[in-house]
């Protein structure tokens, strides 16, 4: 499986790029801004994006989205819960920063339990797990699950926007997360890598 990163944007949004080693299809999970850095990644080893993924709408996660997409045609995904945050700046947050972005509409919704294909060998499961935002998800493939904005390394995303519920958040970690085994690596929107095995001994939230 093809697995790249990169932190992007002002508040040090992680990036990745999955996909299938066969075809050299992937999909870009969280463009948060730059869209010029991700597409050199792409052009540098020969991939080609097929899915922008969106973990949930605020603008650090999305603001490389329109970018991306008028330069590859990649399909861009979200859960239908933060679609409208797409294309309203004022439901994504860029309006707090002083100024206006929006992507583009999105090209399919996403729902709890649907199997994001790509190119011969990888399957994301997608995982919804509102609390960070409604429309929240993870994405599973093998031992790896990218956590967006749901969990960090000792932490927990925060649950004070609209749209947020800190009981929410917890009771989907521990009841969507926490179930896996304890060498499940997880990549999350925000920080270091860690393990579903490492969060369940010492996050300080469970």
């Amino acid at each position: 499986m093809i697995l790249k990163g990169l932190e992007i944007s002002s508040m040090a949004v992680n990036c990745y790029i999955v996909g299938c080693e066969e075809t050299k299809e992937v999909a870009v999970i969280d463009p948060g801004g730059n869209p010029k850095a991700i597409l050199r990644m792409l052009q540098q080893d020969g991939l080609k994006a097929i899915y922008i993924i969106n973990t949930h709408g605020h603008i650090d996660h999305i603001g490389g989205n329109r970018g991306v997409k008028e330069a590859t045609g990649a399909q861009i995904l979200i859960h239908e819960a933060d679609a409208k945050m797409l294309v309203n700046a004022v439901s994504n947050f860029s309006f707090l920063m002083g100024s206006n972005v929006t992507s583009p509409a999105a090209d399919q919704m996403l729902k709890d339990g649907d199997v994001i294909k790509i190119g011969n060998t990888v399957e994301l499961q997608v995982i919804h797990t509102p609390g960070h935002s409604a429309g929240g998800i993870c994405l599973k493939t093998g031992d790896i699950i990218f956590v967006g904005d749901t969990l960090f390394q000792m932490s927990i995303g925060r649950t004070d926007f609209p749209g947020g519920s800190y009981e929410q958040l917890i009771t989907n970690i521990k009841e969507k997360l926490m179930i896996y085994s304890d060498e499940t690596v997880c990549y999350p929107g925000h920080g270091p890598a860690t393990t579903i095995g490492f969060e369940r001994q010492n996050n300080p939230f469970l």
